[in-house]
């Protein structure tokens, strides 16, 4: 079944599903108004052709912002985690958005094929190299993101740096989110995966630092 769904996420690449335009649109008070989003960057993201966005994570909203920070430019398709499949409702709206399901902890080749084909067809994707929300913590980066650029070594890199996606359930105060697209250092010769995903991760750090939820 997952293999499944990786497929019609990858098939989906160049084309924007009705879903996927819904939830921007259901986002937008909470993350323009609310949120008081600032975006910097956006032209650095291409119009076209395989892109990889690595991105940091620190709360569950960095997907929806990050895809809304980029949506006049571009969707992203995005990795996300098989457990949210196994709520009904949001199964459909992922499949709908044509996000790829991981298994955390193992190895899972039918994610990673899926996500080649995503950009093979000229798609971008969004990956988190840490492979998980910080909650605070200094997270070792995950080879994903190294091996994907491997794989499709004609795909551009993109980093999105987001941050006060923690503040954005702090009512009454108000959030002030930021997105911040610029591309990474070009890579040293002979640069394993796990190099590059782990100085990406840096990079993307050093813009925005971690945050943890219910800290000032």
């Amino acid at each position: 079944m997952e293999r499944n769904r990786s497929a019609a996420a990858a098939n989906r690449a160049g084309r924007i599903p009705p879903v996927y335009r819904a939830v921007m649109a259901a986002a937008g008070p909470i993350v323009r108004w609310w949120g008081r989003l600032e975006v910097v960057g956006l032209d650095t993201l291409p119009l076209h052709g395989a892109t990889i966005v690595p991105a940091n994570h620190d709360s569950a909203w960095d997907p929806v912002v990050i895809a809304f920070a980029a949506r006049r430019q571009r969707q992203i398709q995005a990795l996300a985690k098989a457990s949210l499949w196994k709520n009904p409702l949001l199964r459909r709206v992922l499949d709908g958005m044509g996000q790829i399901p991981v298994r955390r902890g193992q190895a899972d080749m039918d994610a990673l094929d899926a996500a080649v084909q995503c950009l093979s067809a000229g798609g971008c994707l969004g990956i988190f190299p840490e492979g998980t929300r910080s909650q605070g913590r200094q997270l070792r980066a995950r080879s994903g993101a190294g091996r994907l650029a491997q794989a499709v070594p004609e795909a551009r890199i993109v980093c999105a740096a987001v941050s006060g996606t923690v503040d954005i359930a702090r009512f009454p105060r108000r959030p002030r989110l930021k997105v911040t697209f610029f591309e990474p250092t070009p890579p040293p010769p002979s640069e394993s995966a796990l190099q590059l995903s782990t100085r990406l991760t840096a990079e993307l750090r050093a813009v925005a630092p971690i945050a943890t939820a219910g800290r000032h």
